[in-house]
């Protein structure tokens, strides 16, 4: 990343944190990043109208895409296995920060790991969606993990809080719900795309007036924006029960609590593609799979209990948790996130 001059750098309107604690292991995240759930504060866009263009008729329409079921089915094949067995996907991209009148600046990219499984309840009229995934911040030329991060904005050097965001559970409801099918969906040749927009606006656990190292604002606003591309001749195919899935998934967001950033106007940009890998972990680039055996090897794997969605946990309320933890032992001069490794 290139350094922007001095005369370009916006000053923080607020004064540092003095204090610091070490990390104690890996620290979990939670952005949502395969598949957030809606809140009370959320819009989206996924309705019952579908899209669809001139149909091809070389193959058997198995589906009726238009309908619930078959609609919400058709996602399912794409985003798991209709089987149960477990669906890996691996998602690598970008993260840039977004400077007024300063410039844009690639920080990082990312590699993203989610695994899900689902089953069918009767009871409930819908798909249980198990999921756990993680998000490693890398080096943008090495494709390395990192640990530490040197800011060039506060010219420090702060520690990296990759994504560990464990029971991303979802509810697929046939009926009823803001989220229930059927999704919208266009239709170009063989190629299906399902497209939703989920926009928040909720309370920051990280105040001002409490975290104002970490915190815009006690509003945060964030944006994800998602397409669902799938293979129609998989999807219509009784014998596929896991389609071919690309998933386009992109993120507008404050600064990272982790980047220790204050109030300086700003946002980070998120720009990612997951695809489903159906030969499994062997399908990961070396790095992440290695990285991910040796620090969390559970995130290779779905969650096997149902944990209902609504408990979700957020980059806001977890940083929160940590600098909360950390701060009774912070010495003179030390912040949060502040780097005492080597």
């Amino acid at each position: 990343m290139k350094k922007p001059t001095d005369a370009k750098l916006i000053p923080a309107t607020t004064p540092a944190m003095t204090r610091r604690s070490a990390l104690g292991g890996l620290a979990l995240g939670g952005a949502g990043l395969m598949g957030a759930p809606l809140t009370a504060h959320s819009t989206s866009h996924a309705t019952a109208h579908s899209a669809n263009q001139s149909k091809p008729d070389d193959f058997e329409w198995t589906l009726d895409l238009d309908s619930a079921a078959d609609n919400c089915l058709a996602v399912i094949k794409m985003q798991a296995d209709t089987t149960g067995a477990d669906a890996l996907g691996g998602f690598p991209g970008e993260a840039w920060a977004w400077v007024p009148d300063v410039g844009n600046y690639h920080v990082f990219n990312t590699y993203g790991v989610g695994v899900s499984h689902v089953e069918f309840s009767e009871k409930e009229n819908g798909w249980r969606f198990f999921h756990r995934e993680c998000l490693l911040y890398t080096d943008k030329d090495t494709g390395e993990v990192v640990d530490s991060w040197y800011n060039p904005f506060t010219e420090r050097r702060v520690e990296v809080m990759h994504v560990f965001n464990d029971h991303v559970s979802r509810f697929y409801p046939l009926s009823g719900g803001r989220f229930s099918f059927p999704w919208d969906y266009e239709i170009h040749g063989n190629n299906i795309t399902f497209r939703i927009s989920v926009f928040r606006v909720e309370e920051n656990p990280l105040t001002r007036a409490e975290y104002p190292l970490h915190s815009e604002g006690d509003v945060y606003q964030t944006g994800e924006l998602w397409g669902i591309m799938g293979d129609l001749r998989e999807i219509m195919d009784p014998e596929v029960t896991s389609a071919s899935c690309v998933t386009s998934w992109s993120r507008i967001a404050g600064w990272l609590p982790f980047m220790e950033m204050g109030n300086r106007p700003g946002q980070m940009i998120m720009h990612s593609h997951a695809y489903k890998m159906k030969g499994g972990a062997a399908e990961l680039p070396p790095k992440i799979r290695t990285y991910i055996e040796k620090n969390a090897p559970e995130y290779l794997e779905s969650p096997t209990e149902w944990t209902p969605p609504g408990q979700r946990v957020t980059v806001f309320n977890h940083s929160k948790k940590v600098i909360d933890e950390r701060r009774p032992n912070l010495k003179e001069g030390e912040t949060p996130f502040g780097w005492r490794g080597e």
